[in-house]
């Protein structure tokens, strides 16, 4: 079976990482098989949102394969290493976490670099790459995500943060029992489908470019990037169909 799964429902593709008996470690068949996935959701017209996720009851991703990586010398992997969404991986659709269990290093990486985040009553997250000597440059954008002080003791203690602590500190969307995780997912990519897709893209690159802009700039920015979402089609569709009492009709165009 492929390391890493890909399904569809409707508009929305499932991403499942699928090495359960290793806790869904990334290995090179995970690493291969989710720059294949990013590549086919961010191609394929019909796909909306993705949703990111782990096989089995105990883990979402445990981080790299440390077998893998003493067997083959790992040093400093290269940027390409890990296919990394916002960094290595070009993708403009929304994408959901959805966390089963254990996220951590490379498994909260994952978790991070989606756009929302769900989580299992059990999930936990934690930098664990103290405790191996390995490096977090990955952990960077967490300073827009927590706390510095919280994003300190995360770095230098290694201790997990579990779901319902990281759901008070804002970086999870939800937390729901584990048997509802699948649903919860699906309902908020659902959610996000009906919403005008031009306006979806443009929003979430509008929090994106403020966190690295000042006010002004951002807000400057703001409005470069929504011109083309005022002058489409769809922004006529949608007060048309508010006045005629209907569901819109988006073209994304």
């Amino acid at each position: 079976m492929s390391d890493v799964l890909f399904e569809i429902e409707g508009p929305i593709a499932i991403v499942t990482l699928n090495r359960p008996a290793q806790l869904n470690a990334i290995n090179s068949g995970i690493r291969h098989g989710l720059a294949d996935a990013w590549k086919r959701f961010e191609q394929d017209d019909a796909l909306k949102v993705a949703i990111l996720t782990g096989s089995g009851e105990k883990a979402f991703c445990a981080g790299m394969d440390l077998m893998e990586a003493a067997a083959t010398g790992l040093k400093a992997p290269p940027r390409e290493f890990i296919p990394v969404l916002g960094d290595n991986i070009h993708v403009t659709k929304p994408v959901i976490a959805a966390v089963n269990g254990v996220a951590y290093a490379g498994g909260w990486l994952f978790a991070q670099m989606c756009d929302l985040c769900v989580a299992s009553e059990n999930a936990t997250f934690a930098i664990t790459e103290p405790k191996v000597g390995r490096g977090v440059p990955w952990a960077t954008p967490l300073i827009h995500m927590l706390p510095q002080r919280i994003v300190m003791e995360l770095l230098l203690t290694a201790r997990p943060l579990g779901a319902q602590r990281a759901y008070e500190l804002g970086y999870v969307n939800a937390v729901v029992p584990p048997d509802r995780l699948r649903a919860t997912a699906l309902e908020l990519a659902e959610t996000i489908v009906r919403n005008a897709p031009l306006t979806v893209r443009a929003a979430r690159e509008l929090v994106y470019l403020s966190t690295e802009m000042g006010r002004s700039a951002a807000l400057r920015a703001g409005r470069h990037l929504f011109e083309p979402v005022y002058l489409s089609e769809d922004a006529q569709e949608g007060p048309r169909a508010f006045a005629e009492k209907r569901q819109p009709n988006w073209k994304g165009r």
